[in-house]
């Protein structure tokens, strides 16, 4: 009999353990010291390589100050939630992205991102993020940035206003 081989579900509970160890500042091999297992171990919880059972899971949950449902959630933009993903063309959201806060450079954004108190400020970085988005997109795709040869709202020459 062998063991079942990982899915997506797990897929996206190892990359929730990431997400929360990241958030928490813990190092992989402050997570393994606690759970008694490798650091290569813990890898492979986090990349869905290697199921997590239901008591490592609730070990994991109670040290990483989570409850059990956070590492089943589906974090994902709004407007995709019912759309095909482009990486698998599938509605499902366990079949999409496991987390869209799987790297460090993306929780420490928003960690930051939650400080900043003037409502002003994060509407304007938000309207930043998203233009600078829609430009990485629209090079992707080979075609010239909207801005170019344009004055107004996302031109490099533009005033940006933060109050």
């Amino acid at each position: 009999m062998t063991p079942k081989a990982p899915n997506a579900i797990d897929r996206l509970v190892g990359s929730r353990v990431r997400q929360q160890r990241l958030a928490r500042r813990l190092s992989l091999e402050q997570l393994g010291q606690a759970l008694g297992v490798t650091v290569p171990q813990v890898l492979k919880y986090e990349k869905g390589t290697n199921r997590i059972g239901a008591g490592r899971l609730h070990e994991i949950a109670d040290l990483l100050g989570a409850p059990i449902s956070f590492f089943f959630e589906v974090h994902a933009p709004a407007e995709a939630d019912a759309a095909p993903t482009a990486r698998t063309g599938s509605a499902d959201p366990a079949e999409s992205e496991p987390s869209l806060f799987s790297d460090p450079e993306t929780i420490a954004l928003a960690m930051a991102f939650s400080r900043i108190q003037s409502p002003q400020m994060r509407r304007t970085l938000l309207a930043m993020t998203r233009a600078a988005a829609s430009e990485a997109a629209s090079a992707d795709a080979g075609q010239a940035p909207t801005w170019l040869g344009q004055k107004g709202v996302g031109s490099p020459s533009a005033p940006m206003a933060c109050a």
